[in-house]
């Protein structure tokens, strides 16, 4: 299973570091608010929610931080403007395809903030469905191999009904049907395996490959997106 997922792809490793700073909390809040508007605030019934509220737990959000987002979501709060959700298209140089997820209370802010990006780095921005028929939807699980049996944790989670499975440092990605994460993810702590992150991506369906001087100006470019307290997710086709 190819392909980068900006913040899906290292938020699990970031996690202590940025929990440091008051953007990752804006960010996973947006994303527990968003579902809790879409499907309501029961968890039990909701499985954006849930993801959504294990990933405030896995920046440790305070208890007060989550509720308070829950309720923004299903209108029990009202002390905010709307949050949407937006999916923005670009072209990176080196023919990268972007998709950008935002979670935004206000388009033309968000807009104007990613165009001052883009304009300094020769990014451009497209209309939307340009890209998106480039990628398709995945789950994927993030499990610590740290002093566990990397093998046999494979193998679990194969037996639990993964699509694909890769090693990436201490980690353990697990991609799944989008319909069958949440099904994984009951199985694997059935079997007492601590999940440290899970949510549903895009992932190409043709990966490009690039020169190490792209790779060096797009490493920058992810960087400055990271700034942006609007965005929540960035996929590409690498």
């Amino acid at each position: 299973m190819s392909g980068h997922s900006h913040w899906a792809g290292i938020k699990h490793k970031k996690a202590t570091a940025d929990a440091k700073r008051s953007g990752v909390f804006m960010k996973v809040a947006r994303l527990v608010t968003l579902a809790a508007r879409e499907g309501g605030g029961n968890s039990d019934m909701n499985f954006k929610l849930r993801l959504a509220v294990d990933q405030a737990r896995a920046v440790n959000m305070p208890k007060d931080n989550i509720d308070r987002a829950v309720k923004r979501g299903t209108g029990e709060l009202k002390d905010q403007a709307a949050i949407e959700e937006i999916i923005y298209e670009a072209m990176a140089p080196g023919n990268i395809a972007m998709l950008i997820k935002a979670a935004t209370d206000n388009k033309n802010r968000t807009v104007s903030e990613l165009k001052a990006v883009f304009n300094k780095t020769n990014v451009k921005m497209v209309s939307a469905g340009s890209f998106k028929h480039l990628f398709k939807q995945v789950g994927v699980i993030y499990v610590n191999t740290t002093d566990k049996d990397a093998d046999e944790l494979e193998l679990k989670a194969i037996d639990a009904g993964a699509l694909d499975t890769i090693f990436q440092g201490e980690f353990l990605q697990i991609y799944t049907e989008p319909r069958d994460l949440q099904k994984v993810k009951e199985v694997l702590k059935q079997e007492n395996i601590n999940i440290d992150n899970a949510g549903l991506i895009f992932t190409p369906l043709d990966p490009i490959e690039i020169d190490q001087n792209t790779k060096f100006d797009y490493e920058k470019l992810l960087e400055k997106l990271d700034e942006l307290d609007d965005l929540q997710e960035i996929y590409d086709n690498l």
